[in-house]
């Protein structure tokens, strides 16, 4: 209560404010900590995974015991937070976020953290983000480098001005661009690398995590001023603290997602599906792209060798992979379709396939 920008006003709309926490790995834990030893009064954490023993190195609020009992992510942080702070609430979703439950899983929330492994569930966010003009902060980590953006959704209601911005009366900045202002097309699958193939250093996890729940906390006590309006870029291996200026990136931009309010991730028209293959203890998964992209299949086997066996023609790539003490198959095609045989579950099969191929 005695920091500046603060006081018994800030903490009271800390203590009324509703988090969304998207993902509960390296960075979702990270937030979660933070935000809940900082007085939210209800965070709302998404997860479709189970603990692993290799998250420890990153993933704060687990420990050996939960790994032993196969804990979800989502409860296992739910209980941790409880011994933290027990005068919140927490919602703990064991599920697979996509464009059937998000808007349900963002009523009456404050802003959205981001925690997620891939661009197509960024993608969703940000979709939902700007129908609904929720504040998102943006986030990613790999290796030794991290990035973050906070951003502000053009608000589109009766109360804003005609170009989409609050009136004069409304406190809350004008929009800025939106993650797909930026970042037009999801990278192709396979050619960004991911923590389970090149690794992540934990204290980058930490850096950009905690820059996340610092934008969050500016967004719940209405300190909009003091929001960064620009992506930062910190390389912690090479002592290197960038931030990029992206505000033309909506001015000169034609985003069908901001400036159209074409919702192509929450339509379901992007992103991937799930099939249970029939007696064959496998998943498809089908990705539906704007780009028309083709998997590159030379880099994606290079940086798969040292993990796991692999198999790879000009017609499909097959990885076999121990994936927390149980071996999948993973099969993928030219055209982006997956197959990974070992499971019948579609979250295990985009967990997997978000951890090898990224995307």
């Amino acid at each position: 209560m005695l920091l500046s920008g603060f006081g018994e006003e800030g903490q009271r709309k800390l203590l009324k404010s509703k988090v969304l926490i998207a993902g509960c790995g390296a960075l979702g834990t990270v937030v979660a900590n933070t935000l809940a030893r900082a007085g939210v009064g209800h965070l709302v954490i998404v997860d479709r995974d189970y603990i692993e023993i290799t998250n420890l190195q990153r993933q704060i609020l687990f420990d050996e015991s939960d790994v032993e009992n196969a804990i979800p992510k989502a409860v296992a942080a739910k209980e941790k937070i409880g011994s933290i702070n027990s005068q919140i609430k927490v919602t703990a979703v064991v599920d697979d976020l996509n464009h059937t439950n998000i808007e349900s899983m963002i009523e009456g929330c404050d802003v959205i953290v981001d925690g997620v492994d891939n661009f197509e569930t960024r993608f969703l966010v940000n979709d939902v983000a700007v129908k609904h003009g929720v504040p998102y902060i943006y986030a990613g980590a790999v290796g030794v480098v991290g990035m973050c953006y906070t951003i502000l959704p053009h608000l589109a209601s009766p109360s804003v001005t005609s170009n989409g911005d609050p009136g004069p009366g409304d406190k809350r900045p004008a929009g800025g661009p939106c993650l797909r202002c930026i970042f037009e097309h999801a990278p192709p699958p396979g050619m960004n690398p991911t923590c389970d193939t090149v690794g992540v250093l934990g204290p980058v996890v930490s850096v950009i995590a905690n820059y996340e729940a610092v934008e969050a906390l500016k967004v719940i006590t209405e300190n909009w001023n003091a929001i960064n309006r620009m992506m930062l870029h910190v390389d912690l291996w090479q002592n290197t603290m960038r931030q990029f200026a992206v505000t033309k990136a909506y001015e000169i931009g034609d985003c069908r997602c901001c400036k159209h309010r074409v919702f192509e991730y929450l339509d379901g028209k992007l992103g991937s599906s799930a099939t249970t293959l029939c007696g064959r203890n496998a998943v498809q998964l089908t990705r539906n792209s704007a780009d028309g992209h083709k998997l590159d299949f030379k880099d994606l086997a290079s940086r798969l060798r040292s993990h796991c066996h692999i198999q790879v023609n000009k017609f499909m790539l097959r990885a076999a992979i121990i994936d927390g003490g149980h071996p999948y198959e993973l099969t993928l095609f030219t055209d982006g379709r997956a197959i990974v045989k070992g499971t019948k579950q579609p979250e295990i099969a985009k967990s997997i396939y978000s951890k090898y191929v990224g995307g």
